[in-house]
C-alpha cells in the first residue's frame, strides 16, 4: 500500500481528553504503517474564533496557526477530524475554526458554481474521516436528531470544500463509558489510522 499524507485534527480544547487519546491511537497506527501525518491539536492553536465582520468583503486576517491548519489540509490527501459533541453540535474553538479558516477563494469559489449551484469546492482530491464522542446512545442520535451533527461536520463543512468522501465513525456514551469501551475505541480508531481510511 502506498503511504498517504494525512492531516489529523483533534478538535478538542482542553488540553487532555478521550477525544486526543482517539486521535493519537489514529495518527499513531498510521505512522507505523508508513503514512506520513501530521498531527495538529486545537488547544494548541491560537486565533480568534470569531469571525466578526460577518461578511467576506472586510475579512480578518488569518493568524499564523490558521494559515498553518489550512496548509496542512492543502499538503494533505487525507483530512481526520476528532471532535467531541457539544450541546448538539462541534466546541466553539473548532467552529470558529472551520468559520476563520475555510473561506472562499480558497476552499470554495462562489463565482464558479456545481449542478446543484452551490460554490464549487476548492479543496477536491482529498477524503476524510470523522471521530465523534458523544454521550449519546446512537439509536436517539439518528432517530431524535436526526444525524445533525454529523450533516453538519460532514456534508456541510467537509464536503462542501471538496474533502470526500466522508466516513464517521461514532462512539458514544463517552463521558462514562463502559469498562473496555475505550479499549475497543482506541483500537478502532488505529485500525482505522493504519489503513488510512
Amino acid at each position: 500500500m502506498t503511504g498517504k499524507r494525512i492531516f489529523v485534527l483533534n478538535g478538542h480544547p482542553a488540553a487532555e481528553s478521550l477525544t486526543g487519546s482517539v486521535a493519537q491511537s489514529y495518527a499513531d497506527a498510521a505512522r507505523k504503517s508508513g503514512h506520513d501525518v501530521r498531527v495538529v491539536n486545537l488547544h494548541d492553536l491560537e486565533f480568534d474564533p470569531d469571525y466578526g465582520f460577518g461578511g467576506y468583503v472586510n475579512q480578518k486576517p488569518l493568524e499564523p496557526d490558521l494559515e498553518a491548519v489550512l496548509a496542512d489540509i492543502e499538503w494533505s490527501e487525507h483530512v481526520v477530524v476528532a471532535t467531541p459533541m457539544w450541546w448538539g453540535g462541534l466546541p466553539a474553538k473548532l467552529k470558529g475554526l472551520f468559520d476563520r479558516a475555510l473561506l472562499p477563494g480558497r476552499t470554495f469559489d462562489t463565482r464558479n458554481t456545481t449542478k446543484l449551484g452551490l460554490p464549487a469546492p476548492l479543496l477536491t482530491g482529498r477524503t476524510g474521516r470523522v471521530l465523534l464522542l458523544s454521550d449519546t446512545p446512537g439509536w436517539f442520535f439518528r432517530l431524535f436528531y436526526r444525524n445533525a451533527m454529523i450533516v453538519q461536520i460532514r456534508q456541510q463543512i467537509l464536503e462542501f470544500v471538496g474533502i470526500k468522501p466522508v466516513k464517521v465513525t461514532q462512539f458514544n456514551g463517552a463521558s462514562h463509558p463502559k469498562p473496555g469501551r475505550v479499549d475497543r475505541w482506541i483500537k478502532q480508531a488505529a485500525k482505522a489510522g493504519a489503513q488510512a481510511s
